[in-house]
C-alpha cells in the first residue's frame, strides 16, 4: 500500500547526485580506463592530519563535545567567524550576526524558512544550484529562473523586471556552483541595492570562497554599515578545511534573522555536530597557510582546465572556476543521454546541464558539470584524451 504523500514533496526531483550513481550500477569498467568520478564536488581525501588529531584529542577528552551545545552553535566559533570575517570584508560583524549549521544546505533551508513559504517566489539564476531548487520545491515556493548571459554572470536589472508581490528574495552562489563564476563585486553591490529597493533578502551562498582566484575581498557588502537590513551570507567549512562528514556551515545575518532561524534549527538538529564545530574553530586558527596552499592547486587544476578547453574547440568552456567547469558539448545528443553515454563509453561520470536547469531547458540539453576539484592535473589530461577520443 502506497500511503499518501506530500504533493510538494512528490513534484521535487530525486537527488541528482545519487541518481548519477545510479548509472554506475552493473557497469564493469575497462582496466585500463578506470571510472573518473567528476559528478560531484566534494574533496575526496581526509582532512590534514593535524586536524584529525584535533578532532580525536576532543573526542577522547572533551566531554561536552559529546553533548548538545547551543542551538545557533559555539560561541568561540561563532566570535571567530565574526572576527575573521570582519578582516577579510572591511566590515563590522558581531558573533551575534553569526550562526553555526549542519552544512551550507541547512543554512540554506533555515533562511528561507524565514523568509518564504507556499505560494511564495525566489528569484534563482540559472544554472541554478540544484539542492536550492529542491528545497524551494518541496516547500511549494516558486523557483523564478534568471538566465544567466555571457561569463554566466547574472544581471541585476534582468532580475528587477522578474520581481513580483510575491517575490521574498533573490539568490546569489558566488563563486557560483555550477558554473564557477566569479560574480564582480559592481554585480554584487546591484543586487544588494536592487534588493534593499524592494524590500527583499539577498542571499550569497559562499561555499567556494577560498578557492576565488582573485585577491583581497570579493565584495564590499560588509562595510555598509546597514549590510544586516538585506544581506544575508552563507559558508561551508566542508570544502577548505575537508569536514565533507561532519557537516559545518554558517550564517552571517541580523540578530532578528537568525532568532528565527534558531527554532527551524532546534526543531531539525538541536545543534550543530559538536566535534565538527571544534574542527573548524581548530582549523580557523591553525590551518590558514595549508587552506592557502590547497586554494593554489584548485587554481592550477583550473588553469589545466581552462588549457583542455581551449585545445578542444569543439567544445564550449561556458565558465570555469572554485571546483567546477560548466561546458556546452557538440553532440546532437541530450545531456541527460549523453552524460549517460560518458559513463558506458568514455568511462566518465559527469553532471548533465538538465539537473541545474529548469525543465524542458534546451541549454540544459547542451550542458554538462565537470567537478575537476575531485581529479589532479594528471586526472585532467585523462579527461581531455577521453574527451578527444569520444565518436558519436
Amino acid at each position: 500500500m502506497i500511503h499518501p504523500l506530500n504533493p510538494a514533496m512528490a513534484a521535487t526531483d530525486a537527488p541528482p547526485v545519487m541518481e548519477a550513481r545510479r548509472w554506475l550500477d552493473g557497469v564493469v569498467f575497462p582496466a585500463d580506463r578506470p571510472l573518473i568520478n567528476v559528478s560531484q564536488a566534494a574533496p575526496v581525501d581526509p582532512p590534514p592530519l593535524a586536524l584529525r588529531q584535533a578532532i580525536a584529542e576532543a573526542a577522547l577528552t572533551n566531554d561536552a563535545a559529546h553533548l548538545y551545545g547551543p542551538v545557533l552553535g559555539l560561541p568561540a566559533l561563532r566570535a571567530e567567524v565574526a572576527q575573521q570575517w570582519s578582516t577579510a570584508y572591511g566590515g563590522t560583524i558581531r558573533d551575534t550576526q553569526t550562526a553555526i549549521t549542519q552544512g551550507c544546505n541547512q543554512a540554506f533551508t533555515a533562511v528561507m524558512s524565514t523568509l518564504a513559504g507556499k505560494g511564495d517566489e525566489v528569484i534563482l539564476p540559472t544554472p541554478w544550484y540544484f539542492n536550492h531548487k529542491m528545497w524551494l520545491d518541496m516547500q511549494g515556493v516558486a523557483a523564478v529562473p534568471l538566465p544567466c548571459g555571457p561569463g554566466l554572470i547574472p544581471q541585476a536589472s534582468e532580475a528587477a523586471a522578474l520581481i513580483t508581490p510575491r517575490t521574498r528574495a533573490l539568490i546569489l552562489v558566488s563563486p557560483n556552483n555550477p558554473g564557477g563564476a566569479e560574480y564582480p563585486a559592481e554585480t554584487l553591490a546591484e543586487f544588494m541595492a536592487l534588493a534593499r529597493s524592494r524590500g527583499l533578502a539577498l542571499i550569497v551562498d559562499e561555499t567556494y570562497r577560498d578557492f576565488d582566484s582573485r585577491t583581497g575581498a570579493p565584495h564590499g557588502l560588509f562595510t555598509d554599515p546597514d549590510w544586516a537590513d538585506t544581506l544575508i551570507h552563507l559558508y561551508s567549512f566542508s570544502k577548505a578545511y575537508r569536514l565533507t562528514g561532519h557537516r559545518v556551515g554558517a550564517v552571517v545575518a541580523s540578530e532578528q534573522r537568525l532568532f528565527e532561524v534558531e527554532k527551524f534549527l532546534d526543531t531539525v538538529a538541536i545543534c550543530p555536530s559538536q566535534l565538527g564545530q571544534i574542527a573548524a574553530l581548530w582549523g580557523m586558527q591553525n590551518l590558514g597557510d595549508w587552506v592557502a596552499s590547497e586554494r593554489l592547486e584548485i587554481l592550477a587544476r583550473k588553469d589545466a582546465m581552462l588549457k583542455g578547453f581551449a585545445d578542444l574547440p569543439n567544445w564550449k568552456l561556458l565558465g570555469c572556476g572554485a571546483y567546477f567547469a560548466y561546458v556546452e558539448h557538440p553532440y546532437p545528443m541530450a545531456s541527460n543521454d549523453f552524460a549517460k553515454w560518458l559513463v558506458s563509453n568514455a568511462s566518465l561520470l559527469t553532471l548533465p546541464g538538465t539537473m541545474f536547469q529548469p525543465t524542458g531547458s534546451e541549454s540544459g540539453k547542451r550542458q554538462l558539470r565537470i567537478a575537476f576539484a575531485n581529479i589532479d592535473t594528471t586526472g585532467i589530461a585523462e579527461l581531455f584524451r577521453r574527451l578527444r577520443a569520444i565518436q558519436l
